[in-house]
């Protein structure tokens, strides 16, 4: 497979995960920042290859060989994140443009190297479920910060944006994930809220709540 099917291939899983709802070939284009008609001519030559099933009209969805594609490559970029984190220093706002790169790699046998050095790590430095060697991972029961009331309580568990510049204001902010977020205060107007992280107070907008994933506590 080329690289652009490998994208192709990861980019209709995270729309349409397991799930055999064809996806749009607008949704794809306007995600993978391309021409519908692009999507299309890619679609085809994928469904030659037995990776998506793919109608004029009415969408692309994943075989089965396509779902297990998708998975491997979503096992080594979040493998090569951890990897860079723990092994090399790199900071979680810094990893994802390379590990784009590294995903691409075709040893399985290096990867797998990988997994075995981190010692076969569930989670990346973003909270995303890393798959196993055969397809399974854990699904973790999380909730958008956002979506809680005050005096509800959680540790921060991922993150939904995982671009650079949101990540960096986690850090500043000293949000991070294993933290426990405290909602004190929620305003009816704007939704944004007033939280405690450990001993820090913080207000933070609806929209940085929303990119906060949170596991309440019992």
């Amino acid at each position: 497979m080329t690289r652009a099917e490998e994208n192709y291939i990861k980019t209709i899983f995270h729309l349409g995960g397991h799930s055999a709802v064809p996806i749009a070939t607008n949704a794809i284009a306007e995600q993978m920042e391309t021409k519908p008609s692009s999507v299309t001519d890619m679609a085809k030559k994928l469904a030659e290859k037995g990776l998506v099933h793919y109608k004029r009209y009415q969408g692309v969805s994943l075989t089965d060989s396509g779902i297990k594609t998708a998975l491997s490559i979503i096992r080594k970029h979040r493998l090569w994140e951890v990897f860079l984190v723990k092994k090399l220093d790199f900071t979680w706002d810094e990893v994802h443009e390379v590990a784009e790169q590294l995903e691409h790699i075709k040893s399985e046998k290096l990867i797998d190297k990988i997994d075995e050095l981190l010692d076969f790590p569930k989670y990346d430095p973003h909270g995303d479920p890393i798959p196993s060697k055969d397809g399974k991972f854990m699904v973790r029961d999380k909730e958008l910060l956002s979506d809680l009331d005050a005096g509800v309580s959680g540790v921060c568990v991922g993150v939904k944006d995982t671009s650079a510049p949101f990540l960096k204001f986690l850090d500043k902010n000293g949000i991070a994930l294993g933290k426990t977020i405290t909602i004190l205060e929620k305003e009816d107007f704007d939704q944004s809220l007033h939280i405690k992280i450990e001993t820090q107070e913080l207000h933070i907008s609806h929209q940085i709540a929303s990119n906060l994933y949170v596991k309440k506590h019992d």
